[in-house]
């Protein structure tokens, strides 16, 4: 028997050897285009899908509508006549030797034709064309689509009541072709007129189309809508298609979202679909290869233009899991015109429930801030050691074989990142020494290629295409390999460092803080805190409860100046004090309830690294500087940013072939910044553009620090709500919007007369109180016209009296110190001096007393005495250097009435009030 068998195989082979694919296909009045293609004649093809390759007699149809696979000239035979395998090969016999093909009877038990894909799509657009139309009159399918936020004017989606074939039962076409495709099963129960029963399918479902290639419906996608069977699934048997429709070539995006449900939900807004192919995924492992097929077919379609794909999955561990391996799948086809992101969706949520708490516009929001998928894909060229059984792999997505060559397996091994690998075909390149971080215009590498024949070693820039080609081709005549596969080894390993060295930058950076999204109820408790009275006594008491001890005043102006980031003109805060006094303990403390990704915290910076941030990074950012005495190289791009609310620098760079050549660095704000520091005096171009506070240096102050410290040493402070109240503070100024403030009483304010720098501090003083009311936005009227200095209809709000006025008492001090001539150490020092020699009832005093006094280092006493003498506030009378000087005070009411000259602040709001009192 095994020898019979033998002979009938060496029989076939001899028939196959001699008798052509191209042979056979003629004698059916087949003929294959210049490229191998042919529409398939075993479904009905429009497009040429069939690819016909001689030198192995062998056809391919890659048609996802058709069954018939891959086969060889028997197999054709055998399709076309529907023959079995034994008549086939006679056939083929007849065809070779030329004599007339024998009359071959086909198999006595027919098989059933299987129904063609023709009429499959034309009964399923039909059922779908009555279940679109069954949506309006379930009131349960509408109650759905509108619990998940779905219109149904804008989706392709139907409802499948179960009753389809109901009063159609002498309708024996729609019955059996509803059982043919699985939409209705036969029960072993009888209707109540004795006929046979049918359970449908799918019932109590909403509906949506699947698509092929021809974007004709070719498949059904249930989704229940049922309380106990909520979100359960199913699809039509012999499930095909995909949802919507295949990408279109003319747009560059493509959004892979985790369900159908997720890409219905974006579908009904055109500012996403104007800018992004949606395609659903079937789930966290529904990654098919038609999916594949679409994406690849897509990509050939754009040719050499950019292509864009975003995994837009749910916010939990499967969807990450899901979004970096269907990355993985991906990024191995190899186009370099193609970037992969990823989405951060909020924890917990997908895009279909993110609706429940925001408007659509997160959408793009999300979208606008997607983040570059980079590859970190090792595999080890040296066999591992033995390791326990690890759970069995998911199965390999798998792609039409005509699509093989757009994917490619080679993968870098940068395990040891000074030995990086990479294995492709028969070639094994290594890069000894790894690669540069730093010199991104050029990727020199000391490269070492080795194959059966020999290795070769040489020290290559791969940026330098001729130094690259002559590497290539001395290397393919050592090795004795061609210079074509040498050259497609030599790419691939240029576009994976790349990547390699990409990721590696990437990893280096500080990880961006995601963007702060609110849910609805987060949502409304901040605006309801907003919204409450006596808004900024609530906010200075709540701060207090943050663990930020005293500085009433000085916490609240903080605050402020903080929230005036998020205007067009924000204000800048400079801490002053002596060493010890709090400075960087308040500002961190106040810092704590910004939001994250509003904020930079810096130490320490080098005179350029400003012009090196992201274009936008900076803008409407709050700025935190610990110690302005360690930024003194960047003092200058600082008030740049503050003053024209952008820089911009020069520089030359070179480029792939070494050529010098300039770009611009271009930075925007505007930004609000903070700093702290102990001289004032150093920094007087920055103290002048902002507001200056100087901190509670008495025993008082300390005492209630030191308290709280050994509370909270002791376990007695609740830091648990302390957390809760700063993420109410984060919450509260993630919900103010950017409106326009106007002050209708800015004309009849005035500053101290006393007051330096005027103009710079009367901008402050205006400033601060639009920032007052623009934290009372929830409690103002908002109002728009088309008045001069406003386009159009602008909404806006506007300044209260009450708002002048809380502004006035916070900001005080600020005016008093940006009017004496004094700083606030020298000051205190000189009251001190005045109510001491008023108590010892003198006129004139030495040094040395007032040392022993006031117990102040002696150094200390002989600067403030210098300052004090050189702006004639005392005078030497006597004495000499060797006994001490005497001195007598020389102006003893001036801070009194500089004081006094603060009161125009009241005497104008006063003013203003009568003013409206009278109207």
């Amino acid at each position: 028997m095994n020898f019979l068998k033998n002979i009938f195989s060496m029989e076939i082979k001899q028939i196959k050897s001699k008798l052509s694919i191209l042979k056979v296909l003629n004698y059916y009045g087949l003929k294959a285009d210049k490229n191998g293609m042919l529409n398939c004649p075993f479904h009905n093809d429009k497009t040429p899908s069939m690819k016909i390759y001689p030198e192995t007699n062998t056809w391919t149809c890659f048609s996802s509508n058709c069954t018939a696979g891959t086969g060889d000239q028997i197999e054709m035979i055998q399709r076309k006549d529907k023959l079995n395998k034994h008549q086939a090969i006679l056939k083929a016999k007849s065809m070779l030797n030329g004599s007339p093909v024998q009359s071959v009877k086909p198999n006595k038990k027919p098989v059933p034709v299987p129904p063609t894909d023709k009429e499959r799509i034309a009964f399923l657009e039909k059922m779908f064309s009555y279940f679109k139309k069954a949506v309006s009159n379930s009131r349960p399918a509408k109650d759905y689509l509108i619990n998940r936020h779905l219109d149904i004017s804008k989706i392709e989606a139907g409802y499948n009541s179960g009753q389809f074939h109901h009063g159609t039962r002498k309708d024996e076409a729609l019955i059996k072709s509803c059982l043919n495709y699985g939409l209705l099963k036969k029960t072993d129960k009888k209707s109540r007129t004795g006929d046979l029963s049918y359970k449908a399918f799918g019932k109590s479902c909403i509906v949506f189309p699947l698509k092929n290639k021809e974007n004709k419906i070719s498949g059904l996608y249930f989704r229940s809508i049922l309380p106990n069977t909520a979100g359960r699934h199913f699809y039509l048997k012999n499930k095909t298609g995909l949802y919507p429709e295949q990408p279109k070539p003319e747009i560059k995006s493509l959004i892979l979202t985790e369900s159908i449900i997720d890409a219905a939900t974006l579908l009904q807004y055109p500012e996403i679909t104007n800018k992004h192919n949606i395609l659903a995924l079937f789930g966290t492992n529904g990654l098919t290869g038609e999916h594949m097929e679409a994406i690849i077919l897509w990509m050939i379609a754009r040719k050499d233009k950019t292509k864009e794909i975003t995994l837009f999955l749910d916010g939990d561990e499967a969807g990450q899991k899901a979004a970096e391996k269907y990355c993985r799948t991906i990024k191995k086809i190899t186009d370099e015109q193609l970037f992969i992101y990823t989405v951060d969706t909020p924890d917990g949520e997908d895009i279909n429930s993110l609706l429940d708490g925001h408007q659509p516009n997160i959408y793009t929001h999300l979208l606008n801030n997607k983040k570059l998928f980079i590859s970190t894909e090792k595999t080890l060229i040296e066999p591992e050691e033995p390791k326990e059984p690890k759970e069995p792999k998911e199965p390999e997505v798998k792609i039409p074989n005509s699509l093989n060559n757009y994917i490619t397996k080679s993968l870098l091994n940068t395990t040891n990142p000074d030995y990086i690998t990479l294995t492709t075909g028969d070639l094994h390149l290594t890069v000894l020494g790894g690669i540069n971080l730093q010199q991104l215009d050029r990727l020199r590498i000391t490269l070492k290629i080795t194959n059966q024949t020999g290795k070769v070693r040489n020290n290559i820039d791969l940026y330098n295409i001729d130094q690259t080609d002559r590497f290539i081709n001395k290397a393919a005549e050592k090795l004795e390999t061609g210079s074509t596969t040498l050259n497609r080894a030599i790419s691939v390993l240029t576009d994976k460092l790349e990547l390699y060295r990409l990721n590696k930058l990437e990893a280096m950076k500080t990880n961006k803080p995601k963007d702060r999204i609110l849910s609805e109820a987060r949502k409304n408790k901040a605006i309801k805190y907003l919204s409450a009275p006596e808004l900024l006594k609530r906010t200075n008491e709540d701060i207090g409860k943050t663990g930020v001890i005293g500085e009433e005043n000085n916490r609240m102006l903080m605050i402020l100046v903080f929230i005036s980031r998020l205007r067009e003109q924000p204000l800048h805060i400079i801490s002053l004090g002596g060493s010890g006094t709090g400075k960087t303990y308040l500002q961190e403390k106040i810092s704590e309830l910004i939001p994250e990704q509003d904020k930079k915290e810096i130490t320490i910076l080098s005179e350029n690294a400003f012009y090196y941030f992201e274009k936008t990074e900076l803008k409407h950012k709050l700025v935190l500087i610990e110690d302005m005495d360690g930024a003194e190289q960047v003092l200058y791009p600082l008030r740049e940013l503050q003053s024209k609310k952008k820089i911009s620098k020069t520089v030359p760079i070179k480029d792939s072939k070494g050529n010098l050549k300039t770009i611009t660095l271009n930075v925007e704000g505007p930004i609000c910044l903070a700093g702290t520091t102990t001289k004032e005096r150093l920094y007087e171009d920055n103290a002048n553009r902002s507001i200056l506070i100087y901190l509670d240096n008495t025993k008082e102050h300390k005492e209630k620090i030191m308290n709280y410290q050994r509370k909270l040493s002791a376990g007695k402070i609740d830091t648990k709500k302390e957390e809760e109240i700063k993420e109410l503070f984060k919450d509260i100024q993630t919900v103010l919007k950017p409106v326009k403030v106007r002050n209708p009483y800015a004309e009849q304010l005035k500053i101290p007369e006393h007051v330096f720098k005027p103009l710079r501090t009367n901008s402050h003083y205006l400033t601060f109180i639009e920032t007052v009311t623009f934290y009372h936005q929830y409690q103002r009227t908002l109002k728009t016209d088309t008045g001069t200095g406003s386009p159009a209809c602008e909404p806006y709000i506007e300044t209260t009296i009450e708002d002048i006025e809380e502004a006035n008492k916070l900001i005080k001090d600020v005016l008093l110190a940006k009017s004496d001539e004094l700083t606030k150490t020298v000051r205190e020092f000189f009251e001190q001096l005045k109510k001491q020699i008023k108590k010892d009832k003198k006129q004139s005093f030495y040094s040395k007393e007032i040392q022993e006094h006031l117990r102040i280092y002696p150094m200390k006493v002989n600067r403030y005495l210098r300052e004090l003498e050189s702006r004639n506030f005392i005078r030497r009378t006597g004495g000499n250097r060797k006994k001490g000087f005497e001195y007598e005070i020389y102006r003893t009411d001036e801070y009194t009435k500089l004081k006094s000259g603060m009161n125009i602040l009241d005497e104008i709001l006063n003013q203003i009030k009568q003013n409206k009192e009278n109207i």
